[in-house]
């Protein structure tokens, strides 16, 4: 592109917990996907990190949204202002103006034409003059640096905020895809219910995603455990405070439904594949991505349970957005970008 060239180009991670802009190879914007409005007029008052801050804390005037549930768009308006907001803070933290933008924007694969209209939609009415979808497990194989257009199988299995992706590519396209609405808010919610029947104590979203950050585990036993996490909050009964040792053990068997979930998808995504493709996964392994995959031990879990090894990927959180980059700088090569 060219210094006085009108249309500037962006790369969009649009996901349900974070979203993440791309500008020039650089992420420009990685912050929160939620939104704070005033509650009469729908006006924004704050997006991205400084809403994040608001969640659970605003007075009477002021509702916080997170505009995306489950990977699509809930609350269509919210989005765009999202976008918007997020577009234009991205522009003056890398000093650029555009009066029009081509968008690249990741999707979960799983996307009803519906879903992608609406995607499309958003990114229009935030200034997108050509806005480019493409589907999150490729973007990942792309961040990851696998040769998307090989003749061999690779499978990729991207655990969100809101959906697990999974899905077997090969030619440049998806052979096979499951696409789960159970991921990392799920294992959220795990934490907040079993803080409540186990300790009698009421736990918010941050405070559990905390937990889930600090002593989430997918195995029982870890070579490296981390230290017991302390948990403040109010007795649900007296409502005293009240100071709780989490263990990493005990978050474990707190989200196990979860991960067995995300383990049955990854095992019906495995049968759908054609053999060929089988045994090129086998040979190459299965990558994680998405930051589901920062979850100790679920690499170790996985390749036990299923017998072929799991990889996470060197970056998880941006392999979406990496891959939606490099979609973004080759969009004349890639056919399965979707206009």
């Amino acid at each position: 592109m060219g210094l006085f060239s009108f249309t500037k180009e962006i790369a969009i991670d649009l996901g349900t917990a974070n979203t993440i802009i791309i500008h020039n190879d650089k992420i420009v914007i990685n912050e929160p996907s939620i939104v704070a409005l005033d509650t009469r007029t729908d006006k924004l008052i704050a997006v991205g990190t400084e809403a994040y801050l608001m969640e659970g804390k605003n007075p009477q005037g002021i509702r916080t949204v997170r505009p995306l549930r489950k990977g699509v768009i809930a609350d269509f308006n919210a989005a765009e202002l999202m976008i918007r907001g997020l577009v234009k803070k991205a522009s003056t933290k890398s000093n650029w103006f555009s009066p029009s933008l081509r968008m690249v924007v990741g999707i979960p694969s799983g996307s009803t034409e519906v879903e992608i209209r609406a995607v499309r939609d958003s990114s229009e009415h935030a200034g997108g003059r050509d806005s480019y979808m493409i589907y999150e497990p490729m973007a990942a194989a792309l961040g990851i640096g696998i040769d998307v257009e090989a003749p061999e199988g690779n499978m990729i299995v991207d655990i969100g905020g809101g959906t697990t992706e999974i899905a077997v590519i090969s030619l440049g396209g998806i052979v096979s895809n499951k696409s789960i609405q159970v991921a990392g808010d799920d294992l959220t919610e795990d934490i907040q219910g079993h803080m409540r029947r186990a300790h009698n104590v009421k736990v918010g979203v941050r405070t559990a995603e905390q937990i889930k950050m600090h002593v989430g585990s997918a195995l029982t036993e870890l070579e490296t455990p981390p230290d017991d996490y302390i948990v403040h909050g109010p007795n649900m009964m007296t409502a005293l405070p009240m100071e709780v040792p989490v263990s990493y053990q005990e978050i474990s068997h707190c989200i196990e439904k979860t991960i067995s979930k995300i383990e049955a998808a990854v095992l019906s995504a495995l049968e759908q594949t054609p053999p060929e493709l089988y045994a090129d996964l086998v040979r190459n392994g299965i990558y994680l991505a998405g930051g589901g995959a920062l979850l100790r031990g679920i690499d170790k879990r996985f390749t036990d349970k299923i017998g072929i090894q799991f990889h996470v990927a060197e970056d998880p959180l941006l392999s979406v957005a990496k891959g939606t980059g490099v979609a973004l700088k080759n969009i004349d090569k890639f056919s399965f970008l979707i206009r």
